[in-house]
């Protein structure tokens, strides 16, 4: 049986078919960011500390770390890049025991993120260029970790599932050549948006069941991506992770935590119901509010993403006492047990 063993200084993930379902937190990425981007420029890293807690205490087994910000005083990652992934990891890993998921486009990011980090990381990625194999394996090797093995090529993504299986088949046989056995590549088999790519879902099940039958790999995949452009994303993401689990899939980068209720959301909902005629103390708390009326929590939490991971888990047979989860809704519904009762219109 396939395991791809991924450790921190004092813990163990272990990856594989009879395993529970591997969640890596993506938060810790400025791409996209632009908050986080100039707070790391300036050496602020509270986000990423608030990130990391708040994944970890969500679920997350494995916590993705990304690098990937442009500086505007120098817009040459290859200079920036290495040190600010060192800085990252050192930080990260001195808050939070779980193993850290190295990940960038940038080699001297990679070997930095390599030298500090505690524990056996996963490296995040190779794809199947032959520059990127001849630079990103040789440091697989030379470290011990297993990669993430992204399905493309030089020509680039390609729509035909079975064309991505051979890329992911190529790089497995590269890897074999460097001494790196198949247990320790993960594969991506890419998951395309299923706005654009009708049979998008269809098509990767299918390819995940024949890297999992005809490669005995793991795999991996950027959840979210499934529901791209779609309204209620998160609706296709809790299907698309139980039936991805049941095809196969190990592990997804995703975000475990759901988005806490802002303050312009609490304000909404109190002139909403000021509208209808209800009337709510000004002084109640917006946790208190937020519970009461149904919007979620101010406070981060683990998603809905999570619900139907532990539930697949348990439904795979990989939480065979459901102790996991009975923990998990222990968890979630501590907030609302001692729910205060609704409040009534005057009479």
């Amino acid at each position: 049986m396939t395991r791809t063993i991924i450790e921190s200084k004092t813990r163990t993930v272990i990856m594989g078919f009879d395993q529970p379902f591997c969640v890596i937190g993506e938060q810790i990425n400025p791409t996209g960011r632009k908050k986080l981007a100039a707070e790391l420029e300036a050496g602020d890293f509270s986000t990423v500390e608030a990130d990391a807690l708040a994944q970890v205490a969500a679920g997350a087994t494995v916590l993705d770390i990304n690098a990937g910000v442009v500086f505007n005083m120098n817009p040459d990652p290859n200079q920036t890049e290495p040190e600010l992934m060192t800085k990252l990891i050192r930080l990260v890993q001195g808050l939070v025991d779980v193993p850290l998921c190295i990940d960038s486009s940038v080699p001297g990011a990679l070997e930095a993120g390599l030298a500090v980090c505690e524990g056996r990381p996963l490296l995040n990625s190779v794809t199947g260029e032959e520059e990127r194999l001849e630079l990103v394996l040789p440091l697989v090797k030379k470290y011990n970790v297993p990669v993430v093995a992204i399905s493309n090529d030089d020509s680039g993504i390609n729509q035909d599932p079975d064309v991505r299986f051979a890329v992911a088949k190529k790089i497995v046989q590269r890897a074999a050549d460097f001494g790196i056995p198949a247990h320790d590549i993960v594969v991506d088999p890419l998951v395309m948006p299923v706005g654009a790519v009708p049979t998008a879902g269809a098509q990767v099940f299918a390819l995940v069941r024949r890297l999992r039958e005809e490669l005995g790999v793991n795999t991996t995949c950027g959840a979210s991506n499934v529901s791209f452009g779609l309204p209620n994303r998160h609706g296709i993401n809790n299907a698309f992770l139980p039936m991805a689990i049941a095809a196969g899939m190990t592990s997804a980068i995703m975000n475990p935590v759901a988005a806490p209720v802002g303050k312009k959301q609490i304000e909404l909902k109190r002139a909403e119901l000021a509208a209808a005629g209800i009337m709510v103390p000004e002084d109640l708390d917006s946790e208190i509010l937020a519970t009461l009326f149904g919007l979620g929590s101010t406070r981060p939490r683990a998603g809905k993403e999570m619900e139907a991971v532990h539930a697949a888990n348990l439904l795979a047979g990989n939480d065979s006492d459901g102790a996991a989860w009975i923990g998990f809704n222990r968890v979630a519904s501590a907030g609302t047990e001692n729910r205060p009762r609704r409040a009534r219109r005057p009479v």
